[in-house]
């Protein structure tokens, strides 16, 4: 058996062409080779972080070659792309909640702090798609590819919200409020402390600044 430049061993199945009557997504032996890279990028990303993911560790872990890696990923940043999205829950629907204003904001804030608690990977995407994408009009397949990754991600915090932003009661006592805006005064702080470190908020900690926001935009 063949050697990769790195000692990873090659397999035949890795290294042969696809069939001609075959796209790339149905030849067996690529849908194979992508999946082993992608689980061995998971593995590594879960160990070791982003830090971890590099070309030679993926192919050793894997056993596939770094020249079939390329073939499937241009980069790298492709591969941590699919790592993140295997990893990823689905967005979980809004539930309808119940008590004032107040009260409802203050559990929606609960149930984000414990969202970031629970799914640190979150906030990891978070601080990689930050440094990753290229430009803000997503102009080629991986641009497009992680902003669709970073919707994902932000999804998660900003649906309840927006639901909650709709609601009749919210309507009533709040008028239409900006929801980007709204979003990054909730969510943000939350997001921001998880990835800085600086302050672990509390449960008084979120309702005030449930109390902030409903200061600054309930109506007068």
């Amino acid at each position: 058996m063949k050697s990769d430049e790195d000692g990873a061993p090659r397999r035949s199945d890795d290294m042969s062409e696809p069939r001609d009557d075959l796209g790339d997504d149905e030849d067996p032996r690529r849908v194979r080779s992508r999946t082993r890279l992608v689980d061995a990028a998971v593995s590594l990303l879960k160990s070791g972080g982003v830090e971890a993911v590099t070309v030679n560790a993926v192919s050793r872990a894997s056993k596939v070659a770094r020249t079939t890696l390329y073939r499937h990923f241009g980069t790298t940043g492709d591969l941590l792309a699919a790592a993140f999205d295997r990893l990823l829950p689905d967005a979980i629907e809004p539930t309808e909640l119940t008590g004032s204003l107040r009260d409802q904001l203050v559990e929606l804030m609960h149930q984000n702090a414990a969202l970031a608690d629970s799914a640190p990977m979150h906030t990891t995407v978070l601080a990689w798609l930050a440094i990753s994408t290229d430009s803000p009009e997503h102009t080629t397949d991986r641009e497009r590819r992680l902003a669709e990754l970073r919707e994902r991600v932000i999804a998660q915090y900003r649906a309840p919200l927006d639901h909650f932003l709709d609601s009749d009661i919210a309507q009533a006592e709040l008028g239409d409020v900006d929801h980007d805006l709204a979003v990054l005064q909730l969510a943000g702080p939350l997001v921001f402390a998880r990835l800085s470190g600086i302050l672990t908020l509390t449960a008084a900690d979120r309702e005030r600044i449930v109390d902030d926001f409903l200061a600054a935009h309930r109506k007068s």
